[in-house]
């Protein structure tokens, strides 16, 4: 027998707030419609006295919220805080914007005996609930509960009998009850399942634990505890059977559950089992089920597999929107048990950016125009073996052809591969090394390698768009706990991928690069609050091409530089708007007088870079990414309707450049509001955030120019500046202006944003 040491009695009070479901957040027609039909008599009504309100008094140690969710009569509310703003409909009494609740009197009695059971259950035994007290008027009614709560009762001491001779580790510690604390047959019971629990895992399949509390006829508020632990004889796996398959081998099945027969049995081990097998994609249904009901208590602990398999060969094919990327189309052909073994063959095609052209100023102002409205593209091969070395390991390989696009910073068009190993590390959480070698080229405006690498001649900037090796090493830990992939209600993911790439890698560009992000889903009532932080960095080092362009040039590639804004980002910008960045303009626009048009420069200052444009009319904001950056999201989303679900968020983030110090007063804050209309492929999601961003200094880049010399230079060469010909002319080199331009006066405002899925 094992005892906890008495505690001095107290008394005790653990209430739960209520979460209250936030309901329709309408919009203006609907609102208006609506209000007409209510005023003219189309809304239902109801055929009794409507409940304006359900109170309760002496409930000290329990929330008004948490007992109101304990008995069946409510009170008439509002179906969610938007409807007192902009229109007051609440208050107003609009019948769809009111969730409205009849009075049954039948109801009342039961709802007291609710009350008196419920206290019960959380320690108050001598509880008194008076009966309902009903009040108002033919059409409205107010209900009235009196309670007095009484002592509770309190769990003096813990006793344990029977946990001496089992010897399993931890099996005591940190279990939901404790002496002092208020007795709850809630926490007995769950203090009684945690027990069975874990010795069900310490390979005791048969063990019952048995709850007493036992009150002293002279002290009936102090309770003696006991837990008689029945462990039953020790057990191990015995026959494992495996039924329904059809293309898979039943051994394929075996390796894959990791259950041998004469090991020590463990529940844990059989619901991962089941949770394994569904990582084979052609698996549809699986049940592991030991046999643990048996009246003969074998120690031998006999497990039924039974499969339902999918298609060996399966072809899906879907599409969506946004305003970044416009007609997204995708396709996939998978071989569900290649060769056999639950090995997996895919074929992957996408296509993006298509209408970007035709509809850039309508639904896809953020696709950018010219080069970066073309189609962008992926089609890969991917390989998975599911065990190599170890049942816990899988080998993944996959070929690709890719063409990014990331408006007015660069277009990318690769050929490569990835090799990974993949080990699980326990549920839902996954160790990957991978290497990814590829060739790529980019096209990207010069303004982008002068001012983010310093790198501004015609020939040093033809290197760095020509064909480079980028191949990185590196490592991601994932553990996804969260409830559902498209819209999770609850749990948490988190994510760590680690990169380095170097001359040893086979790498042109070296660089250390780490990104950490975490996710969490809390349910409040129907509703979520969603939250994450994400955070970057990246490091440069050196360019195989530095004999060139310089030894102690430090390149950090486009595509591993850090971009915020957009969709899944700080929603307040377009996307990648937001970190540092750079404007351009041509020296023909910087010259002209016309201060609605140009700079009104004299070519003397353009030359020594003195010149101070007059507006912010010929000059051009252009991201060139950062080296650090953290972002931090948090929104809450509430049901509005059936098929419809709003959205209140907040969302905090910046990036910034090497030569930047990390200051949290740089960040920007973007409040909004959107909803999300459920799809096959996860909700399609429509926000609008306000960006806050006024005024910045920003450097200004331009060409640098020189006076034109007759005899050697060419005269179609000179610059021209409206209708006038200068004899001047651009020597193609980019060169900052020393002064920068206090640019953003009306960046303030709105941004919109179409998309699929949840923003994280």
């Amino acid at each position: 027998m094992a005892v906890t040491n008495p505690r001095p009695r107290r008394r005790g009070g653990q209430g739960s707030g209520r979460g209250r479901a936030l309901g329709p957040f309408g919009m203006s027609v609907l609102a208006l419609v609506l209000v007409w039909a209510e005023a003219t008599g189309l809304t239902a009504q109801l055929p009794g006295p409507e409940v304006t309100s359900v109170r309760f008094e002496g409930n000290e140690t329990f929330p008004s919220d948490s007992l109101s969710r304990a008995i069946a009569t409510r009170e008439t509310e509002c179906r969610s805080w938007a409807f007192y703003f902009p229109l007051p409909l609440c208050p107003l009494g609009i019948d769809f914007a009111l969730r409205r609740s009849q009075l049954r009197v039948r109801d009342l009695p039961r709802d007291r005996a609710r009350l008196v059971v419920w206290y019960r259950q959380r320690g108050f035994r001598d509880v008194q609930v008076d009966s309902a007290v009903v009040t108002g008027t033919a059409a409205t009614a107010r209900v009235l509960f009196r309670i007095r709560e009484g002592q509770p009762v309190v769990a003096d001491s813990v006793v344990f009998v029977g946990v001496d001779a089992i010897g399993v580790p931890g099996l005591l510690e940190n279990l939901p009850i404790r002496p002092g604390q208020r007795l709850s047959t809630i926490t007995l019971d769950a203090t009684r399942d945690t027990l069975t629990r874990r010795l069900s895992n310490s390979g005791y399949a048969y063990a019952q634990v048995l709850r007493n509390a036992f009150r002293p006829a002279g002290d009936p508020h102090r309770a003696i505890v006991t837990f008689d632990v029945v462990p039953g004889p020790p057990t191990t796996y015995g026959d494992i059977t495996v039924s329904g398959t059809q293309e898979l081998g039943v051994g394929t099945v075996l390796r894959t559950v990791q259950l041998r027969t004469g090991e020590q049995y463990r529940a844990s081990e059989v619901e991962d089992a089941r949770s394994r097998l569904y990582g084979l994609d052609i698996i549809r249904n699986a049940s592991v089920l030991p046999d643990t009901l048996s009246e003969q208590r074998d120690p031998s602990v006999d497990v039924a597999i039974t499969l339902q398999e999918g298609d060996p060969y399966r072809v899906r094919a879907g599409a969506g929107w946004s305003n970044a990327e416009c007609l997204t189309v995708e396709g996939r052909w998978s071989a569900r048990n290649f060769m056999g073994g639950g090995r997996l063959l895919q074929v992957r095609a996408r296509v993006g950016n298509l209408l970007a052209k035709n509809y850039r100023d309508v639904l896809c102002a953020q696709s950018g125009d010219s080069i970066y409205a073309e189609p962008t593209g992926l089609v890969s091969v991917d390989f998975v073996q599911p065990w190599i070395f170890s049942t816990r390991n899988a080998l993944s390989a996959s070929v690709f052809v890719e063409r990014q696009s990331l408006p007015d910073i660069y277009v990318r068009r690769a050929v490569g591969a990835q090799l990974a190993l993949s080990r699980s590390l326990g549920p839902q959480a996954v160790l990957t090394g991978f290497y990814r070698p590829e060739i790529s080229q980019l096209d990207a405006d010069r303004v982008l390698f002068c001012t983010g690498f310093l790198v501004c001649t015609p020939d040093d900037v033809e290197l760095l768009e020509g064909s480079n090796w980028l191949a990185p090493v590196g490592m991601t830990i994932t553990r996804d706990r969260s409830d559902d992939l498209l819209n999770p209600r609850q749990g948490y993911r988190v994510l760590l991928d680690v990169e380095h790439a170097a001359p040893w890698t086979s790498s042109d560009f070296r660089y250390d690069r780490v990104v950490a992000e975490g996710s969490r889903y809390a349910p409040v009532g129907r509703a979520v609050f969603a939250t994450r932080v994400r955070g970057g960095w990246v490091g440069a080092g050196g360019f195989a091409q530095a004999v060139n362009l310089g030894s102690s040039l430090e390149i950090v590639h486009p595509q591993k530089r850090f971009y915020s804004g957009g969709a899944n980002s700080v929603r307040g910008f377009a996307q990648s708007r937001l970190g540092p960045r750079v404007l351009f303009s041509q020296p023909e626009a910087l010259l002209s007088p016309d201060p609605e048009l140009g700079g009104g420069c004299a070519p003397a200052d353009l030359q020594d870079l003195t010149c101070k444009p007059l507006s912010e009319a010929p000059l051009d904001p252009r991201p060139t990414g950062g080296t650090r950056l953290i972002e931090a999201n948090a929104e809450f989303r509430f049901p509005v309707a059936r098929l419809l679900e709003g959205v209140v968020f907040t969302d905090v983030g910046q990036v910034w450049g090497t030569d930047q110090s990390i200051r949290l007063s740089s960040m920007e804050f973007s409040p909004g509001v959107g909803i999300r209309v459920p799809s096959p492929v996860g909700p399609i999601r429509l926000d609008v955030a306000y960006r806050f961003r006024g005024e910045e200094s920003l450097p200004v880049a331009t060409e640098r120019i020189r006076p034109f010399e007759p005899g050697s230079d060419d005269p179609d060469d000179r610059l021209r500046v409206g209708a006038d010909v200068i004899d001047w002319m651009s020597t193609g080199d980019l060169v900052l202006l020393r002064d920068p331009f206090l640019f953003g006066r009306n960046e303030r405002g709105f941004q919109f944003h179409i998309s699929i899925g949840q923003a994280f």
